[in-house]
């Protein structure tokens, strides 16, 4: 790989894309790669073209020899083996939590939660934890493809400064529960808090809050009314887990007579803004729903299959024309954040689940990662593929490795095999995240010396 480097652009000077015949046009940066993915059009893949990026967006895919003619970039980067896509969109997960990673594994989901992790949390969780498990967790999702992610954990502020600072793209959604943690006492606080966070970021370009209520077992009906009211008014996003497991749908049916879904339609919380997380206990009359409202599914195939909670039906539900997007849920019910091995894992179990091989193919499992992701947390006008007047949202993928060879298909050989390792670059608006599997805005040494701390003072008690 190689680099070109060209003087600074004027200050103020216009954005204006070239004609081939006129003036080459002044940019920042223009990649040369072996293969795009664009992932619009779809089923598209393009060979021995450039991506042109300036102020953070993407003006021009075009072949190289033509952007060698229209346009002087300030830096070029040469990456004649790689492959070129959107960022990942990680749709669900508790990113404070890779300091429990391996902590409780190899137990049910409600054993899991109320003999281990809550516990854990009651005496770990503090605005340290979460920053240091936040910036854990961001280094290891960027160094594996992902660019933009959802999360959902308490502290959200401290959350929020761990991405601003290396800079890479999220959804905050605060917690709301019907009982004290430590972050708050009850509903009201933790509303007060997160709309105040809300309010915070209000000129962020990369990061925004949603409402995050727990569960429909951990929420009552009031302040689940209060948030979609909220929801529906702010234009505001509500990230909850929905429909988990049998269990959840056993209790709402004797408690409520209803199954959650429905119970969270009464009350008006279904709707274009609703990320249902999980959704592994799925009928028709849940299916109708979501069509009914336009709410998307955030599908976690690997901690649903480790905490055995279901299966979820992707390919009944893509059918459906629901939107449907991935996840990896957090470390401790993983124990990866690696969305390339989710996408393998997703593909898989829903040829199995489906009982079809043909179902969710390669281009359909990358376009959940990426467009259906942005999708789903509200953000497709701006990242999710790679189009001009998009954010600049990219990552780099090494094709030439042993293991990828002999390679017919770069498009299958991202979702078969294990790429998440090879991601060699990675940029947010322009800004380099990765390079040649370098951390560029977070130090790695750093975050190794935390986790080992934290390791130690969780392990000693």
């Amino acid at each position: 790989m190689g680099y070109t480097r060209r003087p600074q652009l004027h200050s103020g000077q216009a954005m204006t894309q070239a004609s081939p015949t006129s003036a080459p046009q002044e940019i920042d940066l223009l990649i040369n790669a072996g293969w795009i993915l664009p992932i619009v059009p779809a089923n598209t893949l393009l060979e021995h073209c450039a991506l042109a990026i300036h102020g953070g967006r993407i003006i021009a895919l075009v072949p190289q020899q033509e952007a060698a003619k229209r346009f002087e970039p300030r830096q070029t980067i040469h990456l004649s083996n790689h492959l070129l896509m959107p960022g990942l969109v990680n749709a669900h997960g508790h990113a404070a939590m890779s300091l429990l990673r391996g902590f409780a594994d190899d137990q049910p989901l409600h054993t899991w939660l109320n003999d281990y992790i809550w516990p854990a949390e009651g005496r770990w969780v503090s605005e340290d934890f979460v920053k240091d498990g936040t910036e854990l967790a961001i280094a290891e999702m960027i160094r594996s493809g992902t660019t933009c992610f959802a999360d959902m954990y308490f502290y959200p502020e401290q959350a929020a400064q761990a991405c601003a600072e290396a800079h890479i793209r999220a959804q905050l959604a605060f917690p709301i529960l019907d009982f004290p943690t430590a972050w708050g006492i009850g509903p009201d606080e933790y509303l007060h808090k997160g709309l105040g966070l809300h309010d915070n970021l209000r000129g962020s370009s990369l990061l925004h809050v949603a409402f995050g209520p727990h569960a429909p077992y951990t929420v009552s009906d009031a302040p689940l009314q209060k948030i979609a009211v909220l929801s529906q008014e702010m234009d505001m996003p509500v990230h909850i887990h929905l429909h988990e497991t049998a269990q959840e749908v056993a209790e709402s049916l004797d408690k409520f007579g209803c199954r959650p879904s429905q119970r969270l339609m009464d009350l008006g919380l279904l709707s274009p803004l609703t990320q249902c997380v999980h959704m592994t206990q799925v009928d028709e009359q849940d299916i109708g729903l979501l069509q009914q409202s336009g709410a998307s599914v955030i599908h976690c195939p690997e901690s649903n299959l480790k905490l055995a909670s279901g299966f979820c039906p992707v390919e009944s539900l893509l059918k459906a024309d629901i939107n449907v997007a991935l996840g990896t849920d957090g470390a401790a019910s993983n124990n990866d954040l690696d969305l390339f091995s989710e996408l393998r894992s997703a593909a898989l179990l829903a040829k199995a689940v489906a009982g079809d091989a043909a179902a969710l193919n390669a281009h359909a499992a990358l376009r959940m990662a990426t467009l259906n992701g942005a999708r789903a947390l509200g953000l497709d006008e701006k990242i999710g593929s790679l189009e001009p007047g998009k954010s600049a949202d990219v990552i780099a993928i090494d094709m030439g490795d042993l293991e990828l060879q002999p390679l017919y298909n770069p498009v299958s050989q991202l979702v078969y095999t294990h790429v998440g390792q090879r991601v060699s670059h990675a940029w947010v608006a322009g800004k380099a995240l990765l390079a040649d599997r370098q951390l560029q805005t977070l130090n790695e040494r750093e975050l190794l010396g935390k986790a080992k701390w934290w390791r130690k003072q969780i392990a000693n008690r």
